[in-house]
């Protein structure tokens, strides 16, 4: 940006108003970083410039950020947030992470090529300036002793503190599908990264990402509980959208766009083309799945009581034991068929172990007498849960599985969409349709495993026409 002479006043009141107002700071500094391109403001920009303004003055303590690529929001969040809030506070310490290394450091290279500027230094020489013995790509520190390290998820670096934490996208598109991966980023944040605060009481911390998936970390922390969400979909869906600080989405019409002026209904729409129904659900919509589902449709869903006459009755159970408190939940289901319908008759959802299961599964037999066959799957606790059952209560039989569970999952789906599948209307099987119609995205694949065992074993008695009308 070429140099050019003002008068004493205008500088000051410049000054004033870019360290009272980080969206104006951003917008008067953008062609510092950006040079060839033009400066294009949306009403986003200031809401998200409003919040990490709040957690500067500590008024938000911890901040998620969802919001589509592309959409401003590493400068806003790795590089003008930090050298706005050195402007009025110097001493702030930053610790910045992503899950490269390079996009970490990009940012900050960023930051000091904005601090270092000559319109920046005409303006804030005075507020601090970059020392010289620690003036890295990684690390650089300024002469009131506050610091900006970059780092990587799982990188080196974080043995250090911050009065600010931060994680711009910490899961890679195209490895938040691994579970491996995936939770390897979610311990890398609880066991380290999020316990990195110079002051337990008050550091703050703020993640910014688009979803990849139901439990990637803005799910994780999400269920934890205690952060400020910021929700910022593509295109307007009619969620209703507040924070604490007063603000809300000001958008009311569905498909009003977050920031028209730069991604119109054709952007968006070669967007969606190019993402897909699961990448545009999360990567644009900030929903880690279709809003109608993925492999089962919600507008698939029946919802009715089975009826009193019914051909067979059977109970699916799938379990997996690992003495974790985080372990996944133990899924026990009684399905009834009448004809080419089959309709769920009790749910259990818990976490149990292995003798807290065998008496639920002893208290459903009882319960349903009719269900005569109890099917498990064959694979690492089926064999020792058939052990323990086989002297008290009969009719166990372990199912194995043919492919894996997202192919078990489409090979029942034809029976949702024909509508041959009927869920009770209690809301207490809510919970059971928002994880089969998120999967593979579901925090959780239980109930789904034992839907689609017991499914495929009852379509199967259809094609060979087992089971005799009876009263159940």
């Amino acid at each position: 940006m070429a140099r050019k002479k003002i008068d004493l006043n205008q500088l000051d009141l410049e000054r004033h108003i870019c360290s009272q107002y980080l969206s104006e700071f951003a917008k008067r500094t953008w062609q510092i970083l950006e040079p060839s391109s033009a400066y294009i403001h949306g009403w986003h920009i200031d809401a998200i410039c409003d919040h990490l303004e709040a957690v500067s003055r500590g008024e938000i303590r911890n901040l998620i950020i969802n919001m589509p690529p592309r959409h401003m929001k590493s400068l806003l969040v790795s590089v003008f947030w930090p050298v706005w809030t050195w402007l009025t506070n110097p001493s702030a310490r930053w610790l910045f992470s992503s899950y490269a290394s390079d996009l970490s450091i990009r940012d900050s290279v960023k930051c000091r090529r904005l601090i270092q500027h000559p319109w920046f230094q005409e303006r804030f020489e005075d507020r601090f300036q970059l020392t010289g013995d620690q003036n890295q790509k990684e690390k650089f520190e300024n002469d009131r002793t506050g610091y900006r390290i970059a780092t990587s998820v799982g990188g080196r670096g974080t043995g250090e503190g911050g009065d600010y934490v931060v994680v711009d996208d910490p899961h890679k598109v195209g490895e938040a599908e691994s579970k491996t991966v995936r939770e390897s980023v979610l311990e890398w944040w609880d066991n380290e990264m999020s316990t990195r605060g110079n002051n337990p009481k008050t550091v703050s911390k703020v993640i910014v990402m688009q979803r990849l998936h139901q439990a990637d970390l803005t799910g994780h922390v999400l269920a934890q509980g205690g952060y400020e969400h910021l929700c910022l979909p593509a295109e307007f869906d009619g969620r209703v959208t507040k924070t604490t600080i007063g603000w809300s989405d000001p958008r009311t019409q569905n498909g009003a766009l977050l920031w028209p002026e730069r991604f119109g209904q054709e952007e968006i729409k070669e967007a969606k083309l190019r993402l897909g129904s699961r990448g545009a659900a999360g990567q644009l919509q900030q929903r880690p799945s279709a809003e109608d589902g993925d492999i089962i449709k919600r507008s698939w869903i029946q919802r009715m009581i089975a009826p009193d006459k019914l051909e067979e009755q059977i109970i699916s159970l799938d379990a997996t034991f690992t003495g974790k408190s985080t372990s996944d939940f133990v899924a026990i289901q009684v399905w009834g068929r009448f004809g080419a319908r089959k309709y769920l008759q009790k749910r259990v959802k818990e976490q149990l172990g292995i003798t807290d299961t065998i008496h639920k599964l002893i208290e459903l037999s009882e319960q349903f007498p009719r269900a005569t066959l109890k099917l498990i799957e064959n694979k690492a606790n089926g064999p020792a849960i058939e052990d323990l059952l086989k002297l008290k209560v009969s009719g166990i039989v372990l199912w194995e599985p043919v492919g894996d569970k997202v192919a078990r999952l489409n090979a029942v789906a034809p029976q949702f969409e024909a509508g041959n599948v009927f869920i009770p209307p209690d809301p207490e099987y809510d919970e059971f349709i928002d994880e089969i119609t998120t999967f593979p995205n579901s925090v959780h694949d239980d109930e789904t495993d034992a839907c689609s065992m017991a499914l495929l074993r009852l379509e199967e008695n259809v094609s060979r026409g087992v089971g005799v009308i009876r009263i159940v």
